[in-house]
């Protein structure tokens, strides 16, 4: 296994932290773990050449094949079920008063690693909205930092058990065998959801505010000021009486977060 010097560890922690927000200060050994093997693999003889070639932020991809080492892509169709219940019962009712006229819901899944965020709640648009579906305008804006996620996001095959959650029906409506044990998302199901890189330290400046932001188990990676600072720029980007979800092992700072708390993992704004 490879030695990771305090100063490459000082490096490439300072590296990613003010690029991406992911707080790995304590994570040392966590960093050697995961990457040794891959380095020892494609030839290098230490950490060192590999810190230099990150840093350098010339390697896209190479940066995003770091990342996903180091961080959890983990997610599955309808995570968190309260959060989709109060989606249902509380949200879309309000949204659907809110956008008669022109019928056009804004949300953006940040960080939605391989998609099953955003498709879980493209069937919960569809099944609300049901035969007058195609008359809203309810694409979501899926986006993540890593480019390879996101091409599995589009892909949208997965093994058949992960559909396990789901309804009967929605397995049957929404779903499409994909070759053996595998199964893909439907093309209204797809055609719902648009993907795009995004990294979650840059400013939000998409053309809408949003109704509601999902952004779940994403800042379990960031230190507290990063936190507090990505929220803010939530808050700007959220429509007044919109939404924020984060994650049930997520919490914000109840004295700088500038939205009113609702209920575990919900935030509304309630301010212009």
């Amino acid at each position: 296994m490879l030695t990771l010097t305090d100063q490459d560890f000082q490096r490439l922690y300072t590296y990613i932290k003010s690029n991406y927000g992911i707080d790995l200060g304590k994570k040392k050994q966590l960093i050697v773990s995961r990457l040794s093997h891959t380095l020892e693999a494609k030839g290098y003889k230490s950490f060192t050449t590999y810190v230099d070639e990150i840093t350098t932020g010339r390697d896209p991809d190479m940066v995003t094949a770091m990342l996903n080492k180091l961080t959890t892509n983990y997610t599955y169709f309808l995570r968190e079920e309260a959060h989709f219940n109060y989606f249902q019962e509380v949200v879309l009712p309000d949204l659907a008063k809110k956008h008669a006229r022109d019928k056009v819901l804004s949300i953006w899944s940040a960080g939605c690693s391989s998609g099953q965020e955003p498709y879980t709640i493209s069937m919960y648009l569809l099944e609300y909205f049901g035969a007058q579906a195609s008359q809203w305008d309810t694409r979501i804006l899926a986006t993540d930092i890593s480019r390879k996620i996101l091409d599995e996001a589009v892909r949208g095959i997965y093994p058949e058990e992960s559909m396990e959650p789901l309804p009967d029906s929605w397995k049957r409506k929404y779903f499409v065998k994909a070759g053996p044990g595998k199964c893909t998302m439907s093309p209204a199901i797809k055609q719902n959801v648009i993907f795009q890189p995004f990294n979650l330290m840059d400013p939000i400046q998409f053309k809408r505010k949003f109704d509601l932001i999902f952004c779940r188990n994403v800042m379990i990676y960031f230190d507290q000021d990063t936190k507090d600072a990505l929220v803010r720029r939530f808050y700007n980007a959220t429509v007044p009486g919109g939404h924020l979800f984060i994650g049930h092992s997520e919490g914000l700072n109840k004295v700088t977060c500038p939205y009113d708390y609702i209920q575990p993992a919900i935030y509304k704004k309630t301010g212009k």
